[in-house]
Protein backbone atom coordinates (compact mmCIF):
# COMPACT_ATOMS: atom_id res chain seq x y z
CA UNK A 1 0.00 0.00 0.00
CA UNK A 2 1.22 3.51 -0.78
CA UNK A 3 1.00 5.99 2.10
CA UNK A 4 1.65 9.73 2.08
CA UNK A 5 2.52 11.11 5.52
CA UNK A 6 2.14 14.83 6.18
CA UNK A 7 3.86 16.30 9.20
CA UNK A 8 6.55 15.20 11.57
CA UNK A 9 7.04 11.62 12.70
CA UNK A 10 7.88 11.67 16.41
CA UNK A 11 6.15 8.33 17.00
CA UNK A 12 8.02 6.58 14.16
CA UNK A 13 4.97 5.76 12.06
CA UNK A 14 7.16 5.50 8.96
CA UNK A 15 9.18 2.71 10.56
CA UNK A 16 6.02 0.81 11.54
CA UNK A 17 4.50 1.19 8.07
CA UNK A 18 7.65 0.22 6.20
CA UNK A 19 8.19 -2.82 8.44
CA UNK A 20 4.79 -4.06 7.23
CA UNK A 21 5.86 -3.58 3.61
CA UNK A 22 4.04 -0.32 2.88
CA UNK A 23 5.62 2.35 0.70
CA UNK A 24 5.76 5.72 2.50
CA UNK A 25 6.56 9.18 1.20
CA UNK A 26 6.64 12.29 3.36
CA UNK A 27 5.33 15.76 2.56
CA UNK A 28 6.62 18.25 5.09
CA UNK A 29 3.98 20.74 3.96
CA UNK A 30 0.54 19.58 2.90
CA UNK A 31 -0.03 22.07 0.11
CA UNK A 32 -0.91 21.06 -3.44
CA UNK A 33 2.68 21.03 -4.79
CA UNK A 34 3.97 19.16 -1.73
CA UNK A 35 1.22 16.55 -1.93
CA UNK A 36 1.64 16.05 -5.65
CA UNK A 37 5.40 15.66 -5.24
CA UNK A 38 4.86 13.10 -2.46
CA UNK A 39 2.63 11.07 -4.79
CA UNK A 40 -0.82 11.63 -3.30
CA UNK A 41 -2.42 11.06 -6.71
CA UNK A 42 -1.43 7.38 -6.56
CA UNK A 43 -1.62 6.89 -2.78
CA UNK A 44 -4.16 4.78 -0.99
CA UNK A 45 -3.73 6.34 2.46
CA UNK A 46 -3.13 9.90 3.58
CA UNK A 47 -1.68 10.01 7.10
CA UNK A 48 -1.68 13.34 8.92
CA UNK A 49 0.42 13.70 12.07
CA UNK A 50 0.10 17.47 12.66
CA UNK A 51 -3.34 18.96 13.25
CA UNK A 52 -2.00 22.39 12.28
CA UNK A 53 -2.03 21.07 8.69
CA UNK A 54 -5.65 19.86 8.78
CA UNK A 55 -6.56 21.97 5.74
CA UNK A 56 -4.32 19.67 3.72
CA UNK A 57 -6.97 16.95 4.07
CA UNK A 58 -9.27 18.92 1.79
CA UNK A 59 -6.51 19.39 -0.77
CA UNK A 60 -5.54 15.71 -0.66
CA UNK A 61 -9.15 14.56 -1.13
CA UNK A 62 -9.57 17.01 -4.02
CA UNK A 63 -6.53 15.49 -5.71
CA UNK A 64 -7.48 11.90 -4.92
CA UNK A 65 -11.14 11.43 -3.91
CA UNK A 66 -10.67 7.72 -3.15
CA UNK A 67 -7.94 8.39 -0.61
CA UNK A 68 -8.37 6.96 2.89
CA UNK A 69 -7.55 9.70 5.41
CA UNK A 70 -6.04 8.77 8.77
CA UNK A 71 -5.10 11.27 11.46
CA UNK A 72 -2.56 10.16 14.07
CA UNK A 73 -2.27 13.11 16.42
CA UNK A 74 -3.43 14.47 19.76
CA UNK A 75 -6.23 17.02 19.78
CA UNK A 76 -9.34 17.49 17.74
CA UNK A 77 -9.88 18.20 14.08
CA UNK A 78 -11.87 21.15 12.77
CA UNK A 79 -15.34 20.13 11.56
CA UNK A 80 -14.52 20.64 7.88
CA UNK A 81 -11.63 18.18 8.14
CA UNK A 82 -13.32 15.60 10.34
CA UNK A 83 -16.05 15.09 7.73
CA UNK A 84 -13.41 13.93 5.25
CA UNK A 85 -11.42 11.79 7.67
CA UNK A 86 -11.86 8.03 7.90
CA UNK A 87 -9.95 7.32 11.11
CA UNK A 88 -8.65 9.51 13.95
CA UNK A 89 -6.24 7.98 16.44
CA UNK A 90 -4.69 9.51 19.54
CA UNK A 91 -1.03 8.39 19.81
CA UNK A 92 -1.40 8.02 23.57
CA UNK A 93 -4.07 5.34 23.01
CA UNK A 94 -2.65 3.23 20.17
CA UNK A 95 0.89 2.51 19.07
CA UNK A 96 2.07 2.98 15.49
CA UNK A 97 2.13 -0.82 15.13
CA UNK A 98 -1.54 -1.10 16.12
CA UNK A 99 -2.53 1.62 13.65
CA UNK A 100 -0.52 -0.05 10.89
CA UNK A 101 -2.43 -3.29 11.51
CA UNK A 102 -5.72 -1.42 11.03
CA UNK A 103 -4.66 -0.02 7.67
Amino acid sequence: MKVVLVGSDPDRMVDALESEGHSVTIADVGNRPGLEEAGVLDAEVYLLTELSQATSIVVAKDLNPGLRVVVYAEGSLPDFASRQTDLVVDPSLLSPDAVTEEL
